[in-house]
């Protein structure tokens, strides 16, 4: 492919979900990670051989970000890249198109929390999609839909909501 050729190549747009919840950015922020497991949908979102049992987002850049088996087995998805609590996570998505892990395949999930008069604005954003290659807008679309990012995000915003009650109330 020519330089020309390349640079007309249209890049898939980065996939954004925006939730609002009624939680601190301080604990918007810990729900998403360190109370990752709670909310993650497991049952449907898994990638290991073995049957899922929970997922693991390590506190740190450079931590992991993996799944565990019933089995005791790991199977990675990705890493932290980087770590800067309450305002901003971002992930190295390392799973491909055939929905496995792949060491040498980097896209990113940028988290944000900002703080807004009743919670905090929590967004995601899914980027560096041709990266995939040929199956970056396949991906995107799975990643966009309701069984994706929009699904998942929801999920996550009734936890994130729940878990503040649940603390208000101790």
């Amino acid at each position: 492919m020519t330089i020309a050729a390349a640079s007309r190549k249209i890049r898939p747009a980065p996939v954004r979900k925006v939730v609002s919840v009624n939680a601190s950015p301080a604990r918007a922020f810990e729900v998403f990670t360190a109370g990752f497991a709670r909310w993650w949908p497991g049952a449907t979102h898994h990638i290991g051989q073995a049957a899922y049992k929970t997922a693991v987002l390590e506190p740190r850049a450079g931590g992991r970000w993996y799944e565990i088996g019933e089995d005791g087995s790991e199977c990675e998805w990705g890493d932290v890249l980087v770590w800067d609590p309450p305002g901003r996570l971002v992930l190295a998505w390392r799973i491909g198109a055939d929905w496995q892990y792949h060491a040498d395949l980097e896209t990113e999930v940028e988290v944000t929390f900002v703080a807004e008069a009743a919670g905090t604005r929590v967004t995601l954003e899914h980027r560096r999609l041709e990266r995939m290659g040929e199956a970056a807008q396949t991906l995107r679309a799975q990643v966009d839909s309701e069984g994706g990012w929009t699904g998942i995000m929801a999920l996550y915003a009734a936890g994130a909501s729940k878990a503040d009650e649940t603390s208000k109330q101790d």
